[in-house]
């Protein structure tokens, strides 16, 4: 029965699907089913799924962050700023990251605290974080900070920071054999996503709030932590993932990756994460991030304009909200039939109606 489960599960299917995908685009263009070519296209949208794998942990809890574009275009911007400042590309990178916790722990602490829809609570902080990832070369030289060997920080506003050391681009376009390293990154963030929501009690936390947080108050669960524990870890992977860009394009840009958003949560939602919390896969995400970044490759590689492929993705979106919640009402429909003829069997079994 286990082996069937598995075989039923929404992870089996997207695989499934995964090779049927890689196969239509091989049979239409046979280069496409290189493996070396495959595992380097990755490098394309691993940002994706890095930060796909943070928004499927709050999901769990019923809450989302739609912030996280703008936190992956602070953390590249502030890295930029930082490296030509003179600080070290390490101290960099570490200034980077705890932005992007303070910023996504900021996201935390305002949904924890109030009673305003998180929803509400990340657009604002999304044009938040935007504006300041766009003001702060302005911002730098109006506190007198000099660049590094050069004058002020505006001229870095709107131009990416270029130059950045081959021991930070590495991230990017370095490879351990075939494997490219923003893969590898993300491979190694879905398995501590995975660990921490199934054998954590962290994980068994964010579950609780999502099925209910009245239940996991009057249970202990501190609530409040939690909330801007989770929220912290999304802007750390989304700051992640932003870096990851980075040094894969070799540019530190305040608006990097904001074309990101509805990829992220198409991943999410098609990974099998329920929007109403309490349900969520970090392997669903991580394939359906596959099945959407090797959609968009093939695409492209087909020659299909780049305009197009947002509406397919849209799409792809709410085909899959609607196929969740078709296949939920049909296993409703079914347990309520095998409930009712229970019933039945017990009444004719001690001499009642039919």
């Amino acid at each position: 029965m286990k082996g069937l489960t598995v075989f039923r599960s929404w992870e089996f299917m997207l695989a499934v699907v995964l090779v049927l995908e890689l196969l239509v685009l091989g049979l239409i263009n046979p280069a496409f089913l290189n493996i070396e070519n495959l595992l380097f296209s990755t490098s394309d949208f691993a940002h994706v799924i890095i930060a796909a794998i943070g928004l499927t942990l709050i999901i769990m809890t019923g809450g989302i962050d739609i912030s996280g574009v703008s936190i992956m275009g602070l953390a590249s911007i502030v890295l930029g700023l930082a490296f030509i400042a003179g600080i070290p590309i390490g101290f960099a990178v570490v200034i980077a990251l705890g932005v992007g916790i303070a910023a996504g722990a900021l996201n935390g602490a305002v949904v924890a605290n109030t009673d305003v829809n998180p929803l509400i609570v990340t657009l604002a902080t999304l044009f938040l974080y935007a504006g300041v990832a766009t003001g702060l070369p302005t911002l730098l030289d109006i506190l007198g900070f000099q660049a590094y060997g050069a004058g002020g920080f505006e001229a870095y506003q709107y131009e990416g920071i270029t130059g950045l050391p081959k021991t930070f681009t590495w991230i990017g376009s370095g490879r351990i054999g075939w494997v490219p390293m923003p893969l590898v990154i993300a491979l190694l963030l879905a398995a501590a996503a995975t660990w921490l929501m199934l054998f954590t009690r962290f994980g068994r936390y964010l579950k609780l709030i999502g099925v209910s947080p009245a239940v996991a108050h009057f249970t202990g669960v501190p609530i409040k932590r939690t909330l801007v524990a989770v929220y912290a870890m999304n802007g750390f992977a989304v700051a992640v993932g932003g870096l990851v860009l980075t040094a894969y394009l070799g540019s530190a840009r305040s608006d990097l990756g904001s074309e990101a958003l509805l990829s992220i949560i198409t991943a999410v939602v098609l990974g099998g994460s329920s929007i109403y919390g309490g349900q969520g896969s970090v392997l669903g995400t991580l394939l359906a991030g596959f099945v959407l970044g090797f959609m968009r490759q093939g695409l492209l590689a087909l020659g299909i304009s780049s305009d197009v492929v947002p509406v397919l993705i849209g799409v792809l979106l709410v085909g899959s909200v609607a196929l969740r919640i078709g296949l939920a009402r049909l296993s409703t429909a079914r347990a309520n039939r095998a409930a009712f003829a229970a019933e039945r069997m017990a009444v004719e079994g001690n001499g009642g109606m039919p």
